[in-house]
């Protein structure tokens, strides 16, 4: 590791991410909601973000864990955000910021110290842009990207380099397009991410077998996206045969993901990378697919139900149930299979 590399030390290296502030105590306060104890005064001022271990009393810092207490004890960071469970352990002279859902005060707290980087209307040379394309205000283009003839997009979007636009996409207002998406036949809410390398709208995995060998079956629908929809780094949605493959609002789909013609997932549902969704699967909101899981076609998952890690899923999972295993069961059946046979194994 070069010099160069060891100063950097602390989150947030300036030559890859936003930075703002200084922001005062109350500032904080009042951009998170959260409530705060110890010596600091309302005027104090804070820098920036750092893990406990390295903070000073310029920083905050985090802890909603019980295996970092030790660390918490000894911090030397200003602020700490943490849960009300742990407010005994901040040492004399850092002040806490005090919340029942630390984790989400700590994302608040750390996007006002690095904010998405500001969008600047601006289109670079080499980009080509199509007919009759519709570009709001404050659009950034990339190099070498690609827009296809009739797309719209919405104010505040920016798109990557090498990115490619099909014809006739509907892009909304605030969108990012990573470098080197394609994307195609698809409808895109607001403030949409797709990140480098994600392939939206691209033909279903749709054949018929004929006497002579495979007929591929046209694949006429489309993919809509809803607001605060994001897709993970080389992910892949299909377009619908029939009809559209739909990804509910506020989903959050990780890297390496498949997303099968036709599927229909509701609001809010993650699902974990290189899981996989077959066509014609509906999936309702605030389901969540861990890793690695995989889901046959047309079955049907109710609200809030929770898919375990390499669950191979082969029929309707009900709603709130918990799953895993594969063929998938619920989690209380499979460990008693397992400690069976465990005890089996012994005898």
């Amino acid at each position: 590791m070069g010099a160069d590399a060891q100063k950097t030390q602390l989150p947030g290296d300036s030559r890859f991410f936003t930075r703002a502030g200084p922001f005062s105590l109350d500032e904080l306060v009042k951009a998170t909601g959260a409530e705060a104890t110890g010596p600091a005064g309302g005027g104090t001022l804070f820098e920036g973000v750092a893990p406990l271990h390295a903070a000073g009393p310029q920083h905050v810092s985090f802890c909603d864990n019980r295996r970092y207490l030790p660390l918490l004890e000894k911090t030397g960071a200003g602020l700490v955000v943490l849960g009300p469970a742990f407010v005994d352990k901040v040492p004399e002279g850092c002040t806490a910021l005090v919340s029942r859902e630390p984790y989400l005060l700590w994302s608040r707290v750390a996007r006002l110290f690095h904010p998405l980087p500001p969008v600047q209307a601006k289109r670079h040379p080499t980009a080509v842009i199509g007919q009759d394309v519709t570009i709001g205000e404050r659009v950034e283009i990339g190099p070498f990207a690609v827009i296809g003839d009739g797309v719209s997009l919405g104010d505040g979007c920016v798109v990557g380099a090498h990115a490619s636009v099909g014809d006739h996409v509907v892009i909304g207002a605030g969108c990012r397009i990573g470098a080197h998406v394609s994307l195609s036949h698809a409808l895109l809410g607001e403030r949409v991410v797709l990140y480098p390398g994600a392939r939206i709208g691209q033909d279903g995995f749709g054949f018929a077998v004929g006497p002579e060998g495979f007929e591929t079956v046209p694949q006429l629908g489309r993919v809509v996206l809803g607001d605060g929809v994001e897709v993970g780094a080389n992910s892949t949605i299909d377009r619908g045969s029939m009809r559209d493959t739909v990804i509910g609002a506020g989903t959050r789909i990780d890297n390496l993901v498949q997303i099968g013609h036709n599927a229909q997932l509701g609001r809010c549902c993650i699902v974990v990378s290189q899981a996989g969704v077959s066509g014609s699967t509906v999936i309702e909101d605030f389901v969540t697919i861990a890793a690695q899981a995989g889901l046959i076609g047309h079955i049907h998952i109710g609200r809030k139900a929770r898919i375990g890690a390499q669950c191979g899923v082969m029929n309707d999972v009900e709603a709130g149930a918990d799953v895993i295993g594969s063929p998938a069961m619920p989690f209380r059946e499979f460990f008693r299979n397992v400690a069976t046979l465990r005890k089996l194994s012994r005898k």
